[in-house]
């Protein structure tokens, strides 16, 4: 038997309620990085037929990244395609089709195809980006303890990379956070502190 954890208890608790209303719902859980947000989404899709998107495969391509690009909150992040390729197919419940961008390779990656289901989730950070609010029906917000994250992010990427995300990608998160007031406008809000 699976065992369930108290955060995604609730969130399917919230689900329950949001498909009362809508037989097809899409979900943002969106955070701080290494808060937990993949593990969360992925906890949930154990228990529901569900579709799981993460924006980790829609970061910006090199010949995207302008200086104007990168200075916009949330710009890291090619919104325009999450939205077109994914966000749209699946509110009007056809298939999203898109290349994930590797990052690692530098390279589009093979096509995806994600099925419409009942409980659609879009994870990661800047889904809750203004040009795709709209399309939720749930909005989560994970956090978690700086220090929590600092001793994930060194645990699973080394010292190393730890430099650049304090350098790089945790001051981008808390322009994009900021700006927008990405915590207040969710529904939820998960602590994975513990």
């Amino acid at each position: 038997m699976v065992r369930i954890s108290e955060n995604a208890e609730i969130i399917l608790n919230k689900i329950n309620s949001a498909k009362k209303h809508n037989n097809r719902i899409i979900i943002a859980i969106d955070g701080e990085c290494a808060s937990g947000k993949t593990t969360l989404a992925a906890e949930i899709s154990q228990f529901l037929s569900c579709s799981v998107v993460h924006m980790d495969d829609f970061f910006l391509r090199p010949e995207m990244r302008t200086p104007e690009r990168e200075a916009e909150p949330g710009g890291n992040v090619d919104y325009e395609r999450v939205l077109k390729e994914v966000l749209l197919p699946l509110s009007q419940n056809t298939a999203a089709e898109f290349r994930p961008y590797e990052c690692k390779n530098m390279r589009m990656g093979e096509k995806k195809e994600i099925l419409p289901a009942d409980v659609n989730i879009i994870e990661g950070a800047y889904s809750c980006h203004p040009a795709l609010r709209s399309f939720y029906d749930l909005r989560i917000f994970v956090c978690a303890e700086k220090k929590i994250r600092l001793e994930r992010i060194k645990s699973r990427n080394g010292a190393e990379a730890l430099k650049i995300f304090e350098n790089k990608w945790i001051t981008m998160e808390e322009m994009y956070f900021n700006a927008f007031d990405i915590k207040n406008r969710c529904d939820l809000i998960i602590d994975n502190s513990k």
